[in-house]
């Protein structure tokens, strides 16, 4: 496993963008864009660098993970049309392509999806997901700022609940679950 691992490695180390880092994150090789790049982080943690790509060695097989390819519908067909071209079977799971040896990854596909995509693309697909607008800031506080300023637009509808204008709750109506049909249409 080592040799394949160094390989995959070797091979992310010379494709990537420069301004990306290498290091241990969610206990893998981790690929990530750090916080002098981009201050506000990964989203679920802030203090985490954005991160970009990983490599694993799990139970009972070898992960890479390629968020690059992933968020961008375009990036993860061209990946799939490239793996197939170069006729290796792609086993790709919903974050990651697993693989058991250095054989059934080709080398020189891995490298030009790690290519493909800059971190100025990642950092705008990123902000795009998240539904902020396409340029990215490099203030460390404009993710809070815009989450306080979310907080205070809803203060004015709890505040009008709380004032004591109204004191009869209003009846909630049950709602069917989604996807299931009413008992006297159900097929016996």
């Amino acid at each position: 496993r080592r040799a394949a691992l160094d390989a995959v490695r070797a091979t992310i180390l010379a494709n990537m963008d420069p301004q990306l880092e290498e290091g241990m994150q969610y206990g893998m090789i981790g690929y990530y864009v750090p916080h002098r790049v981009f201050p506000q982080g990964y989203h679920c943690d802030p203090k985490q660098p954005l991160p970009y790509a990983a490599l694993a060695s799990q139970k009972q097989y070898m992960s890479i993970y390629l968020m690059t390819s992933y968020m961008v519908g375009a990036e993860a067909e061209w990946l799939r049309e490239a793996w197939a071209k170069a006729g290796k079977r792609l086993d790709m799971g919903k974050s990651c392509i697993r693989f058991k040896r250095i054989e059934d990854v080709p080398l020189e596909v891995l490298g030009e999806a790690i290519r493909r995509v800059s971190v100025a693309d990642h950092l705008a697909d990123y902000t795009a997901a998240l539904g902020a607008p396409r340029s990215v800031s490099t203030k460390p506080d404009s993710r809070a700022a815009s989450k306080t300023a979310a907080n205070a637009a809803a203060r004015p509808k709890a505040a009008a609940s709380k004032s004591g204008k109204s004191k009869t709750a209003t009846p909630r109506t049950a709602k069917p679950k989604t996807g299931t049909r009413p008992a006297a249409k159900r097929k016996k």
